[in-house]
């Protein structure tokens, strides 16, 4: 029997643009055949900076959000830097890409409010350096906005290392027909070439309410704690995917305890890189109230992801019942009975 979906989901799909390509081409391609529109985006993450004194750079990269004709959003294409075995780092930036770095989420967002990401690089920052009545200052490749008294607010600098290649594919929530949705987008990316990177993976999102009551919450926890191997096996992980974890212990034991989950969180550091990101959850003010999936391995066929998808949705909804996940002592066997009960209530 072919598994379906029947929550509401969206995906993201890390792919590889072939060498030459890059994610603003999939982005050209899927508007061209629905007959859409393609805008440029910013894209936020962080990654681990060589500044003495400075742990992490933030930074804003180009993405493509495609809209159909009436306007609907079809997707959106962005970066993610943990792709990075499959290119080469060497190679110079492409003409028109570039990324913006600054070291203070409440700088980058006000960047990413005021800079223009279709805009070239001599004038990304532009606009931002009005805010600062500074103008910006070129230095080789880099341009540099700083402020009256010369501390350095934002760089504009060449997206070097073919960073434009990788493409994650994020959809909008889907309700129906995840399979023929997900095709729609990635047979054109076969199509045109690209792959699955070495480091892929896919991640779901779905719907935070139901898991924000305390049983479940605490259900999703035991799944994922103490079905860590279990469901690394069924799901087929890859070893290669970066930004994963066991959950902490202390919030483990929490759950076991019936204590308070959301200082369990807070005592042992959670954050979203972890197997499942339940940081949504535990926010009294959610950005985007989902619990995510992060364990699924890189697919470029729907066909594998929705089958996968379908496991999880089971596996989350059995998270639901009052009664609290077992132990993982019986393995995958244990595991898909814990599925087959969720299947059973459907019926």
């Amino acid at each position: 029997m072919t598994a379906e979906l029947r929550r509401r989901t969206g995906f993201e799909i890390e792919l590889m643009a072939p060498a030459g390509a890059s994610r603003r081409t999939l982005a050209e391609d899927l508007a061209g055949r629905c007959g859409g529109s393609v805008r440029p985006v910013w894209h936020q993450d962080s990654e681990p900076s060589l500044v003495p004194g400075l742990g992490r750079f933030l930074h804003l990269t180009q993405g493509f959000e495609v809209r159909r004709t009436d306007g609907t959003p079809l997707c959106t294409l962005v970066d993610d830097i943990t792709l990075t075995a499959d290119l080469d780092r060497r190679a110079s930036a492409p003409p028109g890409w570039f990324r913006v770095l600054t070291d203070d989420r409440r700088l980058l967002r006000l960047l990413a409010r005021h800079c223009d990401p279709g805009a070239p690089i001599e004038d990304a920052l532009t606009r931002a350096a009005a805010l600062w009545g500074a103008g910006v200052q070129r230095h080789g490749d880099v341009h540099r906005l700083d402020d009256e008294s010369g501390v350095t607010i934002a760089l504009a600098v060449p997206l070097a290392g073919e960073r434009e290649r990788p493409c994650e594919i994020v959809t909008p929530p889907l309700v129906k027909d995840h399979r023929d949705a997900l095709e729609e987008l990635l047979g054109p990316a076969r199509a045109l070439g690209f792959t699955v990177p070495t480091e892929a993976a896919v991640h779901l999102h779905l719907d935070g309410a139901p898991f924000r009551e305390p049983h479940a919450l605490a259900n999703v926890v035991r799944l994922f704690a103490h079905w860590r191997e279990p469901l690394r096996s069924l799901l087929g992980t890859n070893p290669a995917c970066r930004r994963l974890a066991p959950l902490p212990e202390v919030l483990v034991r929490a759950a076991e305890e019936g204590t308070d989950l959301r200082a369990a969180a807070t005592e042992g550091g959670l954050t979203k890189y972890f197997d499942v990101n339940l940081t949504q959850l535990l926010s009294e003010t959610p950005i985007r109230d989902t619990v995510e999936i992060r364990i699924l391995p890189g697919a470029i066929e729907a066909e594998p992801i929705v089958a996968r998808a379908a496991l999880v949705e089971l596996l989350l909804e059995r998270c639901l019942s009052p009664a609290p996940i077992p132990n993982g002592e019986t393995g995958a066997e244990g595991l898909m009975e814990l599925a087959a009960e969720s299947l059973a209530d459907r019926d």
